[in-house]
């Protein structure tokens, strides 16, 4: 999206028209749907500043710009090196206090760019300029020191303003760049900000609640948040079902109001501590047991349980085994939200993984591309290994699915690049690869399986069903990739003949 000059636009009175020329100017992708109070309040302003000067007629901004995947959206922005201006179009009534509050948002989200800002209100029915302050407050301004900010700030970025606002820039997680996590920067959309609203209106109770989503909707972070807002006054825990990793350590010695507790084998660790919040992360793995000793915790020590977990509704049910997720919201009290945004992941490879997953009339998309995905076909080991090894040098992480054929995966050499699927959980990676070997097939409701999924297994799934469903750690793993997705299949000419059906 490229900046637009205002003054030629504000020419047409026309809504229709204008959208028309403003995307041919702007170069947007879509028509942007333009009311005809935005028009007017929109060319006011500009003869407002000509009024002043004459050379602000020639000024370009970028219009109605939204920021990608958060979808927070500015009404007209301009920027160089050294600057933003920001300047939101008001024309009804509206209070200062719900000014200030959207030129406050509009500084949280502009401060990625590390440049000096300013930001102005126009009203149009009454006329009047105001302006936010350093320190926060909302002042009356003047046409004469808008316009002087204005040609003082001289040529503005011309790019594409998307290139400005990168995702890496503020969506991150928190156990793959704890650093940034902890120094805030980051941001939640208007559905993870919302559901935690909702949340934290029922903590003063012994309620116990949860949200859910498919991989990159931006759980953990959602989660971790709203920890670090109840530990400000309150000691809070949270149990981890995940791998206990370096970058979970390094939290739990920082964050000295919430501790860290590590639950491995299906069991929850001992807790001779009180505190007021009760977190769960990947509660997705919790079994009956754990959640009656969650349960018996929170009516204990009268704290409020919240709990994070993925829906797994793509996989067979035999794969699912007893799910974490059919657990809680088993529950009468359980009050669950549910994120649907992906921010971490494009929809090209959510699409694709669901395909894999689940393929055939019911679950394939044939008619779009996947122009991030690759797939490759090995005929023995030696030919994985050396597929896996140019994957490695293009810098794709492996992620080794432990619960496939793991005496067949002689990856060693490729350590560099090897993630445990155990070490995966709740980080993000650009590119990832896995492994998929004779021991998948598609059932005839196109199900991906495991054919060694033995009877004598149940067991172990029941306890502990993310660790030993390999169907289910492949769903996981494929869902940590950023960017890019291989898939290589090792003598598997059904499966490789399946899924090059539907990505090509």
């Amino acid at each position: 999206m490229r900046p637009i000059n205002i003054y030629t636009l504000t020419r047409l009175s026309d809504p229709a028209r204008l959208s028309r020329l403003e995307r041919q100017m702007s170069a947007r992708k879509n028509h942007l749907k333009i009311k005809s109070w935005e028009t007017e309040g929109l060319k006011r302003f500009s003869e407002k500043l000509c009024a002043v000067s004459e050379e602000t007629t020639e000024l370009d901004y970028y219009y109605s710009f939204v920021m990608p995947k958060l979808g927070k959206e500015f009404d007209l922005l301009r920027i160089n090196d050294d600057s933003i201006i920001n300047i939101e179009l008001k024309s009804g009534n509206v209070s200062d206090e719900a000014i200030r509050y959207q030129l406050m948002q509009n500084r949280y989200y502009l401060s990625t760019l590390s440049k000096t800002m300013y930001f102005y209100t126009y009203i149009s029915n009454a006329d009047r300029l105001v302006r936010l302050t350093g320190g926060g407050r909302l002042v009356d301004a003047g046409w004469t020191e808008l316009c002087d900010l204005l040609l003082r700030q001289g040529d503005s970025f011309h790019g594409d303003i998307e290139d400005l606002f990168q995702e890496e820039k503020f969506l991150i997680s928190p156990l793959t760049d704890p650093d940034r996590f902890l120094r805030q920067e980051y941001f939640l959309t208007f559905q993870q900000r919302d559901i935690k609203k909702q949340i934290l209106k029922n903590v003063t109770a012994p309620t116990i609640q949860g949200f859910t989503g498919f991989p990159g909707t931006g759980k953990t972070i959602l989660l971790y948040d709203i920890a670090m807002q109840l530990s400000r006054r309150d000691y809070v825990c949270v149990f981890h079902l995940g791998s206990h990793t370096p970058e979970l350590e390094q939290l739990d010695e920082r964050l000295k109001r919430i501790d860290f507790y590590y639950c491995e084998n299906g069991i929850l660790p001992p807790v001779e501590k009180k505190y007021n919040a009760i977190l769960v992360d990947e509660g997705h793995r919790l079994n009956k047991n754990m959640l009656q000793d969650i349960l018996a915790l929170r009516d204990r020590w009268q704290a409020p349980v919240i709990i994070s977990y993925d829906r797994e509704d793509l996989l067979a049910l035999s794969e699912r085994a007893e799910c974490g997720a059919d657990i809680l919201e088993a529950l009468p009290e359980f009050l669950h939200y549910r994120l649907t945004n992906h921010i971490r992941r494009s929809s090209e490879l959510s699409a694709f993984i669901r395909c894999v997953i689940r393929t055939g009339e019911a679950g394939a998309n044939k008619n779009r591309s996947y122009p991030s995905v690759t797939l490759s076909y090995a005929g023995d080991a030696e030919e994985t290994r050396r597929l896996l090894n140019i994957y490695r040098k293009e810098g794709y992480t492996y992620i080794r699915n432990s619960a496939a054929t793991p005496d067949k995966d002689d990856t060693t050499e490729l350590s560099d690049m090897t993630t445990e699927i155990s070490d995966a959980a709740c980080k993000e990676f650009a590119s990832v690869v896995m492994l998929l070997d004779a021991s998948f097939f598609y059932d005839a409701s196109g199900y991906l399986r495991q054919k060694n999924m033995a009877a004598e297994n149940s067991a172990a799934i029941s306890s502990d069903p993310v660790s030993h469903s390999a169907v289910r750690n492949l769903f996981h793993g494929l869902s940590r990739a950023k960017e890019r997705i291989a898939i290589v299949v090792s003598e598997n000419l059904p499966v490789f003949d399946t899924l090059l059906s539907f990505i090509h």
